[in-house]
């Protein structure tokens, strides 16, 4: 017959956490990875020439009272702030995306296409381990969902148990790899890539720092579950060596 004086309750509380930070992990890395803010910032764009009657100071006009005056537009081509405009723009994994001069709206293009032809495999792999670092959370969290709702023995849960711990390791590592291969690669493509799109200034968004929450999450995942496993196994011992000193009590002092 098994112990059964193993702490339910406190084995239910411990499993709950875990698989609620687990299914935190993977909504902010679902969230995080189809988001295009993993780093934001400015373009330094030349302004165009203005056409028509088009208004504003967001293009180069020469038909002003003081056009043609040779001192006024040798002003406007040699000082940089006069000649450029700031834009913002965002990237992520899969697209970047720019602000359009004079049109409302963005423009936004593939940011494999971007990335410097030498840095691209390494980009690849970030995304396939971004992709399995999703998929092992998920499988991580079926099995935490399965050993809360439905195993029959403390044997069956600590099996699973053991398999949901080995998993959520697996899927933190992934995602310390994938966000950190991503990091070097768009580093490399603000100083390789094309003229048309390196950034003048930037920073991390809103996604990256989801992005690496998600990867705490998980690690705290499975630090929970590894702690649960070891917990459930210290207790097992324990329960056994008491039975196995009452058995050898009962063994020399039968009644």
């Amino acid at each position: 017959e098994m112990p059964a004086s193993i702490p339910e309750a406190d084995s239910r509380h411990r499993a709950s956490a875990a698989f609620s930070l687990s299914f935190l992990s993977l909504v902010f890395s679902i969230t995080a990875s189809s988001s295009s803010y993993w780093c934001e910032g400015t373009r330094k764009v030349a302004k165009p020439f203005c056409k028509g009657d088009t208004k504003g100071d967001l293009c180069i006009r020469f038909n002003s009272p003081e056009g043609n005056n040779s001192q006024a537009v040798q002003y406007i081509w040699e000082t940089g702030d006069d000649k450029f405009v700031e834009t913002k723009f965002h990237a992520g994994i899969w697209y970047s995306c720019e602000e359009m001069i004079n049109e409302d709206g963005e423009k936004c293009r593939s940011f494999i296409s971007l990335t410097p032809a030498s840095d691209r495999g390494v980009l690849w792999l970030s995304i396939v381990a971004e992709l399995l670092y999703v998929v092992l959370l998920l499988i991580g969290n079926i099995l935490m969902s399965v050993e809360i709702c439905y195993y029959s023995s403390v044997i069956d849960g600590l099996k699973i148990n053991a398999f949901s711990a080995v998993v959520t390791v697996l899927a933190g590592l992934l995602g310390m790899v994938a966000h950190m291969m991503y990091t070097t690669v768009f580093q490399m493509t603000v100083n390789l890539g094309p003229e048309d799109w390196r950034p003048h200034t930037w920073d991390y968004g809103w996604s990256y720092g989801l992005a690496w929450t998600s990867f705490a999450c998980c690690m705290a995942a499975a630090v929970t579950t590894i702690n649960k496993y070891t917990k459930t196994i210290l207790e097992f011992k324990h329960k056994r060596r008491k039975l196995e000193r009452s058995f050898r009590i009962q063994y020399k002092f039968p009644e």
